[in-house]
């Protein structure tokens, strides 16, 4: 089916259905970010693969609402659709809800799929909607149309994280979120986000591309935790270790079976589980709205997590140099493609020592490509990768002992000082909110700011956020924290691991970001309060044929001189030959 043919089979189903306007969102059951297979709704019905954004369609309307970040690539995807792009976020783009009011009659009907839709997003939809005499309902019609969707999934076997780089056991974990619950009275808790379930009983999957997770629920109790999984891909050392926690095993089938049974309970679940739960429990239970307690502990890594991460970067660090070194030097002579290159970056981590697989899909963004925030290299039409202009270079690695995610900008051939400008005003914020120390309590959004100053004194900006957390052997975008304009109440707390990346794009021309993981940690207590910095993580050099060092300020030019003096310290040992020699004239202080 082509796209056209596959919305017009949509639009048949919203009429038979006597559906106005229907909503598909980027989402599956447990709210992920990267999505198994079967749950690349919004993916097969639109054509778009970016990993944000939703499209709703009316009878002889539809949009497509994502952010800045795709401005570039989504138009591109959603050529010949008939889906307008709404550019989220921009002066002018109406919020989604009052264009589908604008857009349908008074007294009509919009239909969602509440296994992927969100309880908070629900209510706000059926609220806004109440209001305009429109009725909300549960109507997933994608199920009539996509036939050769795959409901079971690919069978992934689940594996054991051990205690000694989660830094914490099971029981332990279990204890602690069962203190959180009675705080709140509740008498049972509900935990659906993937990665929070992987982490609360310490096991590792591989059911969704990228992160180490698999789909199953937890359900807790103040006794008891029953673990809701595909017991196909768990063997006898993954059930001897649940047992060993108190933990049972049943199918993740009968989970909604199970809540639909519960009577005069108090459940604690997150407002951004899915819809279906709260429709299960809601009638005969007492619900309480709060956030997943394990989601923050997860987020707060322990020593074992945040030594497993300066183990993997010294790995890392030395797949990215001898990559480098190899991409500048070879690769980009041999008229490889963007796609190809990313392959052979692929090789280059896989050396390593207790690879698991990558981050994410790798960003080779070539010239005027790595101005696309997200740009993702197919095999067919992928630029080709020459010794001439810059390249954008953001991967990642999933090793047994933690997460990898960074970003370089590397130049093969002549560029223009208006490049070199602006690359140096993106390493200058970069620069900063590696040097910044701050109070407890300071939230990431008072932060932002420091990373983009370089730029806004120059009237330029990026439209991304500046920094996400990152897992430990876990998902590479995670929260509650982040550094980015928007609003959120978390504050930073030492242990945390966030990225440090600070952009600047200039469409059809280049991209320009650099990226290291830093980690929140206590630096001293005085009569002023507790102060925290951070420490950088990420161990690969900056390269000054990219840079303007006399726009640097010293304190500027102290930071690079001795993080390259640490890069040295930890990555020349395992470099060898050429490598080494090209490494050591980089890492040179300026």
């Amino acid at each position: 089916m082509t796209i056209q043919d596959k919305i017009g089979a949509l639009r048949n189903e919203m009429s038979n259905e006597g559906i106005d306007a229907f909503i598909v969102y980027s989402a599956d059951p447990h709210m992920s970010e990267y999505l198994p297979d079967e749950w690349l709704e919004r993916e097969w019905i639109s054509g778009f693969t970016g990993s944000a954004g939703f499209v709703v369609f009316t009878k002889d309307k539809a949009g497509l609402w994502t952010d800045s970040r795709y401005f570039v690539q989504a138009p591109t995807e959603l050529k010949g659709s008939g889906i307008d792009l709404m550019k989220d976020g921009e002066d002018g783009t109406p919020h989604y809800i009052d264009w589908i009011i604008e857009n349908i009659p008074a007294g009509g009907k919009v239909g969602v799929n509440a296994l992927a839709t969100a309880h908070n997003n629900w209510k706000s939809l059926q609220d806004k909607f109440a209001e305009n005499d429109i009725q909300l309902v549960d109507q997933p019609l994608l199920k009539n149309i996509w036939k050769d969707r795959s409901e079971a999934g690919k069978i992934a076997p689940i594996f054991i994280h051990p205690t000694e780089l989660a830094g914490k056991s099971v029981e332990d974990k279990l204890a602690e979120i069962r203190e959180e619950m009675k705080k709140s009275k509740a008498t049972h808790h509900i935990i659906t986000a993937l990665d929070d379930v992987a982490w609360t009983v310490n096991l590792r999957g591989a059911d969704v591309d990228y992160n180490p997770v698999f789909l199953g629920y937890i359900l807790v109790s103040d006794s008891t935790a029953t673990l809701y999984v595909d017991e196909n891909k768990i063997d006898d050392k993954v059930r001897q270790h649940l047992s060993n926690a108190k933990v049972s095993v049943k199918a993740y089938e009968a989970f909604f079976d199970d809540l639909k049974s519960m009577k005069d309970e108090t459940i604690l679940v997150s407002a951004t589980s899915n819809q279906s739960i709260f429709d299960a429990i809601e009638k005969d239970n007492k619900v309480v709205e709060k956030a997943t307690p394990g989601n923050l502990m997860k987020a707060i890594k322990n020593e074992a997590e945040l030594e497993g991460f300066r183990k993997v970067m010294v790995r890392d660090g030395v797949a990215m140099v001898n990559f480098l070194y190899w991409l500048k030097h070879e690769g980009c002579k041999q008229n490889l493609s963007e796609y190809e290159v990313g392959l052979k970056l692929r090789e280059f981590r896989a050396k390593g020592e207790n690879f698991v697989g990558e981050s994410f899909g790798s960003i080779i963004g070539y010239q005027g490509n790595g101005a696309i925030v997200h740009y993702s290299a197919s095999e067919e039409g992928a630029k080709t990768v020459k010794d001439e202009g810059s390249i954008l270079l953001d991967s990642g690695g999933q090793y047994k002992e933690g997460t990898t995610d960074i970003t370089r900008v590397l130049v093969l051939g002549d560029v223009t000082e208006e490049f070199k400008q602006n690359c140096t005003l993106v390493l200058q914020g970069m620069i900063d909110l590696s040097m910044v120390q701050f109070p407890k309590g300071t939230r990431g959004v008072q932060l932002d700011a420091i990373a983009r100053m370089p730029l806004w004194l120059n009237s330029k900006d990026y439209g991304h956020g500046t920094g996400h957390g990152v897992g430990s052997f876990m998902n590479v975008h995670e929260g509650p924290q982040n550094i980015r304009k928007d609003m959120n109440d978390q504050p930073l707390i030492p242990g945390m691991v966030l990225s440090n990346e600070p952009g600047f794009y200039v469409e059809n021309k280049y991209g320009i970001r650099h990226e290291n993981l830093v980690a929140v940690k206590e630096v001293e207590k005085t009569d002023f309060g507790t102060f925290y910095n951070f420490e950088t993580l990420t161990i690969c050099p900056f390269f000054k044929d990219s840079i303007v060092p006399e726009m640097l300020t010293q304190p500027q030019k102290n930071w690079l001189n001795d993080y390259h003096a640490f890069c040295e310290e930890k990555l020349a040992p395992h470099l060898e030959g050429k490598v080494k020699e090209w490494f050591l004239e980089v890492v040179k202080p300026i």
